[in-house]
C-alpha cells in the first residue's frame, strides 16, 4: 500500500529537485501527486512500497538537516557581505510606492476604526 513520504506544499522547487534526486540514488520506489488543477489536492511524494519508508524518511531527515546547516551558512556570509536586503533598503529603491502604500494602509485603518469611534457621539 502507498505511503506518503514528504509533502510538497509550499517546498521550494530546488529542495524538492533534490528530494526527487536523493530518492532515485537510493533506489528507493516513489510516485508523485500534484496540487491539481486548482490547487487545493495534496501534493507530494508517496512511496510505492511501504517497506521502505524507515529508510527514507531517514534519508530525508538527514537530507534536512544538512540543508538547514547549508541555508544559515549561505544566510550569514551574505549577510557578512551586506548583500541581505532590508525594509529601508526596500524603501530606499522605490519612495513613492512605499509612500503610497503607506497612505494606503492609514486609510484602510481610519475607515476601519472610524465607526467605533463615532459610537460614543
Amino acid at each position: 500500500m502507498s505511503v506518503i513520504l514528504f509533502k510538497l506544499k509550499n517546498v521550494p522547487d530546488d529542495e524538492a529537485d533534490e528530494v526527487r534526486e536523493l530518492l532515485a540514488k537510493n533506489n528507493i520506489d516513489y510516485y508523485e501527486t500534484s496540487a491539481g488543477k486548482w490547487g487545493i489536492s495534496m501534493p507530494a511524494i508517496w512511496l510505492n512500497d511501504e517497506t521502505q519508508f524507515e529508510n527514507a524518511r531517514h534519508l530525508i531527515e538527514a537530507y534536512q538537516s544538512e540543508r538547514v546547516h547549508r541555508v544559515k551558512e549561505e544566510y550569514k556570509r551574505l549577510e557578512r557581505e551586506g548583500k541581505i536586503e532590508t525594509i529601508v533598503d526596500r524603501i530606499k529603491q522605490k519612495p513613492m510606492q512605499s509612500i503610497l502604500y503607506l497612505a494606503l494602509i492609514l486609510f484602510v485603518a481610519y475607515v476601519s476604526i472610524k465607526p467605533f469611534l463615532d459610537i460614543g457621539k
